[in-house]
């Protein structure tokens, strides 16, 4: 059987995949590594969609590496040039050779007795399989099914004459120029859709059963610009980036603290931007601000879009699709030549791929993360999971940087594994998302890992505490199981220094 073997295997050469790599490499430049990667390109989520629009939601200083300024003026990013800095990083640092594309991996087993990872992957293009061997596994392959979105069956949508679309699966070349596009759905997606689509579409209109809290950012940063003539390029990055993380940090923790002055303060920054043409009930949940993300606008394109008639926002149900469009449950009708199902994504864990301990599953969702990084029992294995009240990068970074220091440690005292072990009863019921109220965590939220009680079990969602917890804290900390080379005493372990 022609299997490879590296001494660490990486799935998914999305942001996350190829800015943990790149510690690697940095860090560890003398162990073999491979990417493996689903796709035919890199970029992960950033190749995957291509809708109109489709762009960051998070500020790039923070969104982007910390150890790869993003220089341009645009605080928010467009998918392409998203995709083109992750390649642009995979170049710099030498990694394109090691991206094995078009491969799904199905199992992935850890066997005990030869303390490696077995890995077994589907070449997608032949059917072909393949095996690979490794020392550490990372997975990188994000939260969502990339196969397919969360895409409800309407009644009567069978009779509907025209186009029905998810933006996860965006026809090609689709032309929407001077015709009726209805969008279904509140969430980022669908704001991201509308005021792109509105400027060549006929005319736009956003359905949505509920509102989401949505608020206006400045697509350029004019302080930003004034300290990159005034400073280091490096400083100026450092002072930007630190800057925004604490800003976006402190409005989390106001929302979370005084959720009715929040929710005040978000309402009247939309009425500021639509006037009297728009109703300010459309933009009103029911729910606090914070148990869902918050959507972002860039300059207030939406609410331009909105009150320049190019699109409409409706607030109601569907009772049934039509030949013309569809039939509301207040009896209003909407006509419409392509309807966007703008709903949302499908939860799936490690890119859907089956975990093993020596032969026998092991359940993500009946395991704890350790330090929101390591998964419980399980041996060499670094799940990256980033933030939901963040930039997601943010995490990844902080656990790249773990993962280093880690291997340091295993190498500095001849060991062969790490794996966490709970020495009480910290395991809850609830899972690492269940605060959040999102639609998509709420439908699937029973296949992520649970949540712990107490200390490094429990998932914190707050950079400053996870940065101290993953990055300054000892590596031994008596809940990681360790294990020698075969023959060699496990428990004589020292902490090396790191700088």
């Amino acid at each position: 059987m022609n299997k490879q073997h590296f001494d660490i295997l990486t799935i998914g050469a999305g942001l996350s995949g190829i800015g943990t790599a790149v510690h690697l490499h940095r860090e560890h430049p003398q162990r073999s590594m491979a990417i493996i990667e689903r796709r035919e390109r890199l970029g992960g989520t950033w190749d995957l969609f291509r809708y109109p629009g489709i762009r960051s939601d998070s500020d790039m200083a923070s969104f982007g590496y910390g150890f790869k300024p993003w220089n341009s003026d645009k605080v928010l990013a467009d998918g392409d040039s998203i995709r083109n800095y992750i390649g642009e990083t995979a170049e710099e640092y030498g990694l394109l050779d090691k991206i094995h594309y078009g491969l799904q991996i199905t199992e992935s087993n850890w066997s005990s007795k030869q303390q490696l990872w077995q890995i077994t992957a589907k070449h997608t293009a032949t059917g072909e399989t393949r095996h690979y061997t490794c020392n550490f596994l990372i997975n990188c392959s994000g939260y969502f099914n990339h196969d397919e979105g969360f895409r409800p069956q309407f009644p009567g949508e069978e009779i509907f004459t025209g186009q029905i679309i998810h933006p996860q699966q965006w026809p090609e070349n689709l032309d929407y120029a001077g015709k009726r596009v209805l969008i279904i759905g509140s969430g980022a997606t669908a704001i991201t859709l509308v005021p792109t689509m509105a400027k060549t579409a006929g005319h736009i209109t956003m359905l949505q059963r509920s509102p989401s809290y949505i608020f206006a950012l400045p697509n350029t940063d004019k302080i930003a610009i004034s300290l990159r003539k005034l400073l280091p390029a490096k400083a100026a990055f450092k002072v930007i980036r630190s800057r925004n993380i604490l800003f976006q940090r402190a409005l989390y923790l106001a929302c979370r603290r005084w959720p009715e002055k929040m929710r005040k303060m978000l309402l009247k920054h939309v009425e500021k931007r639509i006037g009297d043409d728009v109703d300010i009930n459309h933009f009103s949940p029911k729910y606090m601000p914070w148990d869902e993300r918050l959507c972002v606008v860039p300059d207030g394109d939406l609410f331009t879009a909105l009150k320049e008639k190019r699109a409409t926002i409706v607030t109601d149900h569907i009772e049934t699709f039509t030949n013309e469009g569809v039939r509301l449950k207040s009896g209003k009708e909407i006509s419409a030549d392509i309807i966007v199902s703008a709903t949302g994504l499908k939860l799936q864990m490690m890119g859907g791929m089956e975990l093993k301990i020596d032969d026998k599953p092991m359940p993500l969702n009946e395991q704890m993360t350790y330090k929101g990084a390591l998964i419980q029992n399980v041996p060499n294995f670094m799940w990256v999971f980033g933030y939901t009240n963040a930039p997601w990068t943010l995490k990844s970074e902080i656990a790249g940087r773990y993962l280093c220091n880690l291997l340091s440690y295993m190498d500095a005292n001849n060991l062969a594994s790490a794996t966490p072990r709970d020495s009480g009863i910290n395991i809850t019921d609830d899972g690492i998302l269940d605060s959040l109220q999102s639609g998509y965590v709420q439908r699937d939220k029973d296949c992520l890992p649970r949540q712990g009680l107490t200390g490094p079990w429990k998932v914190l969602m707050h950079y400053g505490k996870d940065k101290k917890m993953l990055v300054d804290q000892p590596i031994n900390d008596g809940l990681l199981e360790f294990e020698a080379t075969h023959g060699v005493d496990q428990f004589n372990a020292k902490t090396p220094q790191f700088s």
